[in-house]
Formats: structure tokens, sequence, C-alpha cells
């Protein structure tokens, strides 16, 4: 496996391609461990996934696909989504300042976001009661990033996922995040022209790394 390590202030940023979700986590909770007790540095993951449905605590059986399509039972809060190629994934593994301020931490990630898209000439914004980051206008509702993060002993495991260019087809075997009149966009839906992760990565940590150096210890 490649990887790409960059030296921040407070974060290191692992850049590692594909990985496969289980190998993924295995890694979070290492990493997690290490950070807890300062062994490592505050640690950002960014890869892509193989195709794989995940459901967090909230997920309802509703939410499901009704095909035995395999679904990860993952510890996260949230509910069902989807991760796949095409889309970005950012696991943030820090030691928070404020662990008792896990909104606060998901409204930063959420600001970062839509200025990720917002340079790409997308607007973007929260939805009240909604997490993650929308597009929405007079065609319908279209969450373009999820957010779904775990806060243990203070330090932040699980994180955000980007849709750059993913095949959007794959959210049709399951209620995306429990939210049953909502649609799912990408960077390259709404633009109409094919974006590539390549060029959404420096964008996303030039406005992600910030933000989590300002929130970890």
């Amino acid at each position: 496996m490649n990887s790409t390590i960059m030296m921040q202030k407070l974060i290191k940023v692992q850049e590692l391609g594909v990985v496969d979700y289980l190998s993924a986590w295995e890694m979070q909770k290492q990493i997690a461990e290490e950070v807890l007790t300062g062994k490592i540095e505050n640690t950002l993951l960014l890869l892509q996934h193989p195709s794989v449905y995940t459901a967090g605590r909230r997920t309802q059986l509703s939410d499901r696909p009704l095909d035995n399509t395999p679904v990860i039972d993952v510890d996260r809060g949230g509910k069902i989504t989807w991760h796949g190629v095409g889309q970005l994934v950012g696991y943030p593994i820090i030691k928070l300042k404020n662990s008792a301020d896990v909104v606060g931490f998901v409204r930063e990630l959420e600001n970062a976001l839509i200025q990720v898209c917002g340079e790409f000439g997308i607007t973007a914004q929260r939805y009240c009661e909604r997490s993650g980051v929308w597009v929405r206008d007079e065609k319908s509702d279209r969450k373009i990033a999820a957010i779904g993060l775990r806060v243990a002993k203070g330090v932040t495991t699980h994180g955000f996922a980007l849709n750059v260019n993913p095949d959007l087809s794959a959210y049709l075997k399951i209620i995306p995040c429990g939210i049953p009149d909502a649609k799912v966009t990408s960077l390259s839906a709404e633009l109409g022209e094919q974006i590539n992760i390549d060029q959404v990565m420096p964008v996303l940590q030039k406005y992600i790394c910030p933000v989590l150096e300002n929130l970890a210890q």
C-alpha cells in the first residue's frame, strides 16, 4: 500500500488510497489507543473504501437493504450509509480539547466541508436537525457529505465522507442516513463534469487540517 505522510502543526495526515473497510476500522482503533496514550500525534486518515454499507447505532431495520446485501454494524453515531471508490473518506483520530462538545466538533467539520464545496463552485450548507452537508434548491435537498463519529476517552474515530465522483446508484438500496425524503449527490453530479479525488485532496486538507489543529490537544 502506498502512503503519503505530511506533517502539520499537530496533525499527521496519511493518504492511504483504497483500503478495505474492516482493515481501516482496525487501524483506527490502534491509532486511537496510541493517540490516547501519547505515543503518536493526532492523526487524519484520508482514503477510499471498496463498496460497503455500514450501519451506525441509530440505524433502523427499515433503513437497511431489502435484498440481504451485507451491512457492517459499527460503533459510530448516525444511521446507515454507503462507502465506495470515488468518495473521499476522512477519519480524524484526535484527542479533543473539549470532548464534551461533540456537536461543536461536528459543526466545525461541516463548515470545513462547506468551504471545500465552495472552492468547486458549489453552494452547500447545513440542514437544521440533519447532520452533514447539503445542496438545497428548488429541485431537491441533496446530501453531498456525511458525518458519523465516535468519541471515547476524549479521542475521536470514524469521521466524514465527501462524495466526489462515486456511483450514486449504490444509495438506492438503502435509506441513506435514515432520511427517506432526501437524495444524495456528488461534486461531479452537481458540476456536470468529472472531478477526481486527486483534485479534491489538497483542497480538503486546506480546510480540514486547521480545524483539527484548533480542536485537538
